[in-house]
């Protein structure tokens, strides 16, 4: 029942989000739809769409891989530095390289994404108290350094104004042609999904893993890849997302478990789904004006967050 309910929402919402816009369609009218309405739908309201549920997917199933990793259920892109690594790359990316591609930028973010995940993993095995909280304070600590060395350079350039267009994710300037770089998404989501059952034995912790036969450190290779690649894409498109990778897992594994082959489709469905649902309350709230995601998805999140803490810590 559960998952007749998800699919449901997420096809409602799915068409939600192509009819609700400014632009406003003459249904009774054929010639009207043919002459403008399929050209906003080309252009606008379709790419959209298809941003939001490969960002919705991708993101989520990353926070997914990151806690099977890390062996916590608060590490996510959002609390491990990750958002703020890519961030740092585009910066990096425009000092060095201005006026390059989208996909040069993505390129930055990505090598600087990957990087820190190394460090923080590093970091990770340095520490004997594997607290709930410790960790992701931690990596909220380590995303802060990266975000303040980013606000030096972008000062010390004067690109500042640039640095606080990724702050907030806005799917408000996708459109057709600047947005399919997110499609980079998918295969990272699809390995994820081949190696399924050995990213879940890494969540039995790394002697456990090793004791199966497993190749622990490339598997974790593996994660971060996908991650660093999910994440480098969604930035570069709509910029930073957070929370989404951190509380999808959580729900989820509430109700389906920790096994990734049985809950990896049903947190790629709510993730996308809640992304929906968060990009439709914000193109509503001041019509026909538009709240950025980022804002919207970070008072929902943080409320889900903190009812998951209570949860997590009252059963720890």
């Amino acid at each position: 029942m559960r998952t007749f309910l998800l699919i449901f929402a997420f096809f409602i919402l799915v068409l939600a989000s192509l009819l609700i816009g400014v632009k406003q369609i003459d249904w009774a009218n054929f010639n009207s739809i043919i002459e403008s309405g399929s050209l906003v739908f080309k252009v606008s309201r379709f790419p959209r769409t298809i941003a939001l549920i490969l960002a919705g997917v991708g993101l989520s199933v990353s926070g997914l891989i990151m806690q099977q990793i890390s062996l916590n259920k608060f590490v996510s892109p959002t609390t491990a530095g990750t958002l703020d690594a890519a961030k740092l790359g585009i910066l990096v990316g425009l000092i060095f390289f201005p006026g390059t591609s989208n996909f040069t930028q993505m390129s930055f973010a990505f090598l600087f994404t990957i990087l820190a995940s190394l460090v923080f993993m590093q970091m990770l095995k340095h520490i004997k108290q594997r607290s709930l909280i410790y960790i992701p304070l931690l990596g909220i600590m380590f995303g802060n350094v990266l975000a303040a060395i980013g606000t030096f350079f972008g000062y010390r350039f004067d690109i500042i104004q640039n640095m606080e267009t990724w702050l907030i994710g806005d799917f408000s300037k996708v459109l057709q042609g600047n947005y399919e770089l997110i499609y980079i998404s998918l295969p990272a989501v699809i390995l994820t999904y081949l190696y399924a059952n050995k990213l879940t034995a890494l969540g039995l912790g790394e002697e456990t893993a090793k004791s199966l036969g497993l190749k622990y450190n490339t598997l974790v290779f593996i994660g971060l890849i996908s991650i660093s690649l999910t994440v480098s894409a969604v930035m570069i498109t709509a910029g930073a997302i957070p929370f989404l990778g951190l509380i999808v897992p959580n729900i989820i594994s509430l109700f389906y478990g920790d096994n990734l082959k049985k809950s990896l489709p049903y947190t790629a469905l709510l993730g996308a789904t809640l992304l929906l649902f968060c990009d439709i309350v914000s193109r509503l709230l001041i019509y026909p004006f538009e709240i950025p995601i980022g804002l919207t998805i970070s008072i929902i999140g943080g409320i889900i967050f903190l009812v998951l803490i209570r949860k997590r810590i009252r059963y720890a």
